[in-house]
């Protein structure tokens, strides 16, 4: 799906999970609503947020779900 304002999102898993990759200090709610913007553009219902700049990487895992 080409959208004009420059989205892109980084990963779509088996066509029902999307992946967005970040390595940032914290993650942010723009972050999470930037994956919840993918979640209902593309009607997908399950994305993960993963941030790459945490010392354990399973501290920096966070699952959203799309209920709309």
């Amino acid at each position: 799906m080409k959208l004009a304002c420059g989205y892109r999102l980084d990963l779509i898993v088996a066509e029902c999970v999307i992946v967005e990759l970040k390595t940032v200090e914290k993650v942010l709610p723009v972050h999470e609503a930037q994956l919840l913007t993918y979640l209902k553009r593309t009607g997908i219902k399950v994305g993960l947020l993963l941030n790459f700049n945490v010392p354990v990487l399973k501290d920096g895992i966070k699952r959203m779900v799309n209920d709309y």
